[in-house]
């Protein structure tokens, strides 16, 4: 049979125990959380650590991470490194705890809604119009006294949600930055330009720079390839040393996009007119 498993296809592995070292959202997004820190220090032009001296106190700048998935929790702990003080929002219940550990204040309205905004996958579920309108208050009424603020929310399948409005973003502190790693699914950030670093009337700066794990090319590259050397492993007969997939692997029936020149991918099957 002649089969097509893509590098496009390594982004539908399914998140389970078996495949976490073959999860390419994950090593790419770690990376991606880590770059963002990085980049919001050079922008912000002060220092993250409180620094007591002679000359007076330093205060330690004030960080908000918008979605606490893989990027948002590498992104708080690279923050808390440097010495920030870091609080955290996520529609996902399970993130509280996680913020929690890494040192950072967890913000976000907890009703029944958000007891159960999560899906058997560990995605965040898309939130109703009333549960969003009383986060984006206490969101707005948060972000006004944050120095740098990361956002890093994306639902599969859909559009990036927009999680910071214009008003929000003109509420901060003029040489407040912004860093919105969503900006090439539609972005979180009001006013934020795919591959450019916007300066507002205001003073505040929101970046939006593009592939940002290729920003630590070297180490993208070294993951990316373990990714794919561990899936490959799982398709080869070490026995006889040949190609020999298992077709009933739940990992290749997931990532299978074409199959003797058909389409055998369920989620790309042509639709009914």
């Amino acid at each position: 049979a002649q089969a097509n498993v893509s590098a496009f296809a390594m982004e539908l592995m399914p998140r389970i125990t078996r495949a976490q070292v073959m999860d390419v959202l994950s090593s790419q997004a770690n990376l991606a959380g880590y770059r963002a820190v990085i980049d919001a220090s050079a922008e912000f032009g002060r220092a993250f650590p409180m620094m007591m001296t002679a000359a007076g106190t330093v205060p330690a700048a004030k960080v908000f991470v918008m979605g606490a998935g893989v990027a948002g929790l590498q992104a708080i702990a690279t923050a808390r490194r440097l010495g920030a003080v870091v609080t955290a929002t996520d529609v996902r219940p399970a993130a509280k705890e996680q913020v929690a550990s890494l040192g950072a204040k967890f913000v976000a309205v907890e009703d029944e809604e958000f007891k159960q905004a999560e899906t058997s996958a560990g995605y965040a579920k898309p939130m109703s119009a009333e549960y969003q309108a009383k986060q984006a208050a206490l969101v707005a009424e948060h972000i006004k006294k944050q120095d740098i603020v990361i956002t890093t929310a994306l639902i599969p399948g859909r559009p990036a949600p927009r999680l910071v409005s214009a008003e929000m973003v003109d509420s901060l502190k003029p040489g407040s930055v912004l860093v919105d790693l969503a900006v090439e699914r539609g972005g979180n950030i009001e006013g934020a330009r795919p591959g450019e670093v916007v300066v507002t009337p205001g003073g505040v700066k929101i970046i939006g720079h593009l592939n940002v794990p290729g920003r630590l090319a070297a180490s993208a590259s070294s993951l990316y390839a373990r990714n794919l050397f561990a899936f490959v492993e799982t398709l080869v007969d070490k026995k006889e040393k040949t190609l020999a997939p298992n077709w009933e692997d739940e990992l290749v029936k997931a990532t299978l996009l074409t199959m003797d020149g058909a389409v055998v991918h369920p989620s790309f099957q042509p639709q009914p007119a």
